[in-house]
């Protein structure tokens, strides 16, 4: 799946959580949902991509062996109300983030790839590119862009666009949460930096 998708997937389900737990969605708890639905991909692609000291960009953070437990360590560490909605956000993208890898498996690539969920008891069917971490992401975007033209690719585009429209009409009536908060964020940071 794209990054965009994992996002969209994460903040839909915890948005939808957090009206049913009669919650507003804070601007800390959109940002911790975005980031631990990427997070998988953060830790897996550079460390296999890049430095190569992984089999493939699916192995480390998308086991449920390593996914567990760090999971489990963020909601001991965000026992209080205040980080507790920030740890349950995290959560939430972390744990949406493996299944839906599975999902696109089988409708990208004609198989369902679960082995990843247990690496390295099982070996993950992703390997380190043969060509270099850009070219690598080029080659992966071009064949998407070859897979839309068809009329299962058609199908996903249509999914993904509504995928898309549902977690933005979500996002929107939640206020737009996440982006004041960066915003304050950036500017402590300017500051810091500035020294004003």
């Amino acid at each position: 799946m794209w990054p965009w998708e994992h996002v969209a997937v994460a903040y839909v389900a915890y948005s939808l959580g957090s009206r049913l737990a009669g919650r507003r969605v804070t601007g800390a708890a959109a940002v911790a949902v975005a980031f631990g639905a990427l997070f998988p991909d953060l830790v897996d692609k550079p460390l296999s991509w890049v430095v190569g000291v992984l089999p493939g960009g699916r192995s480390l953070a998308h086991s449920l062996l390593v996914a567990v437990p760090v999971v489990l360590a963020v909601q001991l560490l965000g026992r209080d109300r205040r980080t507790g909605l920030v740890a349950t956000a995290f959560s939430v993208g972390y744990l949406s983030h493996l299944p839906m890898d599975v999902l696109a498996s089988g409708v990208l690539g004609g198989e369902f790839d679960t082995g990843f969920l247990l690496w390295p008891l099982t070996p993950t069917a992703t390997g380190q590119p043969a060509s270099p971490a850009f070219v690598h992401l080029l080659e992966q975007h071009r064949e998407f862009i070859a897979f839309l033209t068809g009329p299962t690719g058609r199908r996903y585009l249509a999914f993904e666009l509504a995928l898309l429209s549902v977690a933005t009409v979500c996002w929107w009536r939640d206020g737009v949460p996440g982006v004041s908060w960066l915003r304050r964020r950036a500017g402590g940071l300017r500051k810091l930096v500035h020294g004003s």
